[in-house]
């Protein structure tokens, strides 16, 4: 009977409840926001600053091209020579009609003098000295004709020998000699293009110029009166030594895209950056505003591609943070973190969002002497 009365005790009694697992352990690094300049992340492509087609003005039979293919030109040289002799001769004409014409002109003045006093007299008919007056009007205009005449005829003498309108390296020649080209048609001759310094034309979404401004007028990002510095790279990632400024902004978005254009002049002394090519373009100097330095694994892709990190505030947090810019080992956020706030760098796969984590401090030299081994 006693063994019976203890067995129903034993199973009246209640099991221990479990101990529950303690949260789990996350690195974390503090949030400390920082004056960073504000600077932009764009892709472009070089433009020539100038570029000038050489054209025939006249039409004759070239008789020279004067320059190499690829070389350096300045203004005024000459570049072909077109055959002067129709020109000279034409030129030689007008000449000789302007002669005649001041001959004409001579002539028809010392009549209408001889006439004026005899016309005071009545000794003539007022005809007849109107006659004289009106010869001098015309004779004063055919020499403007003639004159005209002869400075037309001497441009066209000029234009035989065609010179380059700009400074810059010329590319191939379009006509031979002995081809005819047409003053009346501008035959193509060359192109020339000037390539110190040269144009990067940059794409940039409006909606991020937007953002930008509207932060300079909140007060949220300190403007700067100076010109923003353009640091250009090429596509096999080196960096263009002779940074650049920015010039202008253009007025007009492309509706299919909806970017506008940023347009940076950059000094090309050794003419590596060549029209066409494509170049990614970081702008900087604008300004500064608050942002935070957060390690690269601290920020990660949510399934729309947007950037986000986890939070820590006794519990695990996951927030949408907006990256400007990447400067060594680090991400710059401009928006969603605050000071004093903890970032999750490890320990992703141990937290559960909502769930009460552990921080620790996270230490970069232990981080990547793990990572080296």
């Amino acid at each position: 009977m006693p063994a019976l009365i203890l067995l129903l005790v034993a199973g009246c009694a209640k099991p221990e409840a479990a101990t529950p697992p303690p949260p789990p352990e996350v690195a974390v690094v503090d949030v400390q926001l920082e004056d960073v300049p504000v600077s932009l992340d764009l892709r472009g492509r070089i433009a020539a600053s100038r570029t000038a087609e050489v054209r025939a003005r006249v039409t004759g039979i070239v008789l020279e091209r004067v320059f190499e293919e690829g070389d350096l030109v300045q203004e005024g040289d000459v570049l072909f020579r077109i055959d002067p002799a129709p020109f000279r001769a034409a030129y030689d004409q007008a000449s000789a009609r302007v002669t005649a014409a001041e001959a004409d002109l001579a002539i028809a003045r010392r009549s209408a003098e001889r006439l004026a006093p005899l016309a005071e007299s009545k000794a003539i008919s007022a005809q007849t000295y109107d006659d004289a007056t009106t010869a001098v009007t015309q004779a004063e205009a055919a020499l403007k004709l003639a004159k005209a005449a002869a400075k037309a005829a001497r441009l066209d003498l000029g234009y035989t020998s065609v010179t380059a309108p700009i400074s810059g390296r010329i590319g191939r020649a379009m006509v031979t000699e002995g081809a005819l080209v047409s003053g009346a048609q501008n035959t193509w001759l060359a192109t020339i293009v000037q390539l110190d310094p040269v144009y990067v034309d940059l794409s940039v979404p409006v909606s991020e110029l937007l953002t930008l401004r509207r932060a300079q007028q909140e007060g949220a990002v300190e403007a700067s009166e100076e010109q923003g510095v353009v640091s250009v790279r090429t596509t096999d990632g080196a960096v263009h030594p002779h940074p650049g400024s920015l010039l202008f902004t253009d007025v007009t978005v492309d509706p299919s895209t909806g970017n506008t254009l940023l347009r940076a002049s950059v000094p090309n002394p050794g003419q590596l950056l060549l029209p066409g090519m494509y170049v990614q373009a970081e702008v900087t100097g604008q300004g500064s505003r608050q942002a935070a330095r957060v390690p690269h694994q601290a920020v990660q892709r949510d399934a729309t591609g947007s950037s986000v990190v986890v939070v820590v505030d006794g519990k695990a947090e996951r927030r949408p943070v907006a990256v400007a810019t990447s400067e060594g080992t680090s991400w710059i956020v401009t928006d969603g973190l605050s000071g004093g706030e903890q970032v999750v760098t490890e320990g992703f796969q141990k937290l559960r969002v909502g769930q009460p984590v552990r921080p620790t401090p996270w230490n970069e030299g232990d981080h990547s002497q793990q990572e080296d081994g």
